[in-house]
């Protein structure tokens, strides 16, 4: 059962506190190109009168529901989902299109992970349990946030390294997603969570992310502890 429309409040606030700081470093010609890149896609907002944009959404929902038969891009159906309301294109304001396209990842690398925390099919759930898809789009923001992606180069710790893994997989942020929103589940479910909680459920997933991403034997996205989450 998904909680109330004011769980945007909720998701949307972050820590303040700042990761510390990294004197200069230089970057690989191949790191810079794909930062850049991924730097890029963080530009684009969700355009609800974009063809590709709106084919994207229904992708969204055909890989979420086969079997169910989409009445509309707006359309009381998209709740099942976890969107707020039956309009999707106003809950990507916060975030832009990477946060589609990362939910568009999840379900076509690790389907058998998405179904799961879609339908909620693990462990003992709460009464209120969060939105699947808002989550998704505030575990997006969180993530731009902790690596610090929008200067120019990362000046933390976990964004540095997270450069290193992006020039192994170009596909690592994409990847970091789906590692997170598995941990955002686990812990939900370790906490005991409600909706109320959801903020604290993702700051205790940002500080093991910190933690793991701060590992100097890290020499890939596949090697983070918690990618043993994921399920194809």
């Amino acid at each position: 059962m998904v909680g109330p429309r004011s769980w945007t409040g909720l998701f949307t606030r972050s820590s303040n506190k700042r990761n510390e700081k990294h004197g200069d470093y230089s970057l690989s010609p191949l790191q810079e190109q794909r930062l850049l890149r991924l730097q890029a896609r963080l530009q684009v907002p969700f355009d609800e009168n974009r063809p590709d944009h709106q084919e994207a959404l229904k992708a969204l929902w055909r890989a979420a529901f086969p079997d169910v038969a989409l009445q509309g891009l707006i359309s009381e159906q998209w709740k099942e989902m976890g969107w707020q309301g039956s309009n999707p294109s106003t809950d990507f304001r916060g975030c832009g299109f990477i946060s589609l396209e990362n939910l568009l990842f999840f379900t076509r690398t690790y389907p058998v992970s998405f179904r799961r925390l879609l339908f909620k099919e693990d462990g003992k759930r709460a009464t209120w349990e969060y939105p699947f898809a808002v989550a998704g789009i505030n575990i997006s923001f969180m993530l731009i946030k902790m690596l610090d992606l929008c200067s120019a180069k990362p000046r933390c710790l976990p964004g540095i390294n997270f450069v290193r893994l992006l020039g192994e997989d170009e596909a690592a942020f994409d990847v970091l997603y789906c590692i997170a929103f598995e941990m955002v589940d686990a812990q939900w479910l370790a906490m005991h969570a409600s909706y109320m909680q959801f903020n604290d459920v993702l700051q205790a997933t940002r500080t093991q992310l910190e933690r793991e991403l701060s590992l100097e034997d890290t020499q890939r996205i596949h090697d983070l502890p918690a990618y043993n989450l994921l399920y194809q």
